[in-house]
């Protein structure tokens, strides 16, 4: 049995990770990085919670959030999962794509089934970690950053060119369109 970890805490940040469905474009292929914003927007306004810093990538999703608040953060990540899973599932329904809902739907365990669950989206866990010193602060930005352009993802022509990330707010001092990020330096706690 899988112990869950409990993820209660107050002025703490986190770098967190969670991935669609067996690797699987989703995000492409629906073009839901909207989604994703509107999240982290909601989550802002709600719980109080920073962005520090994200990649969406096309099948994962990186960030550092910051709490400023008492929330659980296992339900903020599992009501935000499932909530972008709804607008996907929406999204592929409408692009009559009957083999990846099939997929998706072969991909409930009888557990997911008997609770209702329809579809597959995303992988049942996510990662999160503390973020305690500098330099792992550092190395999840450096991470996140360039995970774009890093091994077999070649997004865009250069890091700072990819739309779905933080870096150019970082290194090039730039508002990003989509959502108000918290510099890292200007974290309380």
């Amino acid at each position: 049995m899988a112990i869950k970890t409990n993820h209660d805490t107050v002025d703490k940040t986190w770098f967190v990770t969670f991935t669609c469905f067996r690797w699987l474009s989703l995000f492409e292929i629906t073009n839901s990085y909207d989604l994703l914003y509107d999240w982290l927007n909601l989550i802002k306004t709600k719980y109080k919670i920073d962005t520090v810093a994200f990649v969406f990538m096309p099948n994962h999703v990186h960030m550092i959030l910051h709490l400023n608040s008492s929330i659980n953060l296992n339900k903020v990540v599992s009501n935000g999962k499932r909530f972008i899973a709804y607008e996907i599932i929406k999204r592929l329904r409408s692009q009559n794509n009957s083999d990846l809902l099939l997929t998706l739907k072969n991909g409930c365990s009888e557990d997911e089934k008997k609770k209702g669950q329809l579809h597959k989206v995303f992988e049942s866990s996510f990662d999160a970690k503390v973020i305690l010193t500098e330099k792992f602060l550092f190395q999840k930005l450096d991470y996140i950053h360039h995970n774009p352009v890093s091994g077999k993802w070649n997004l865009a022509a250069t890091f700072l060119d990819y739309r779905h990330s933080s870096a150019s707010f970082y290194e090039s001092n730039l508002n990003h369109e989509d959502i108000a990020l918290k510099h890292y330096l200007d974290l309380e706690g």
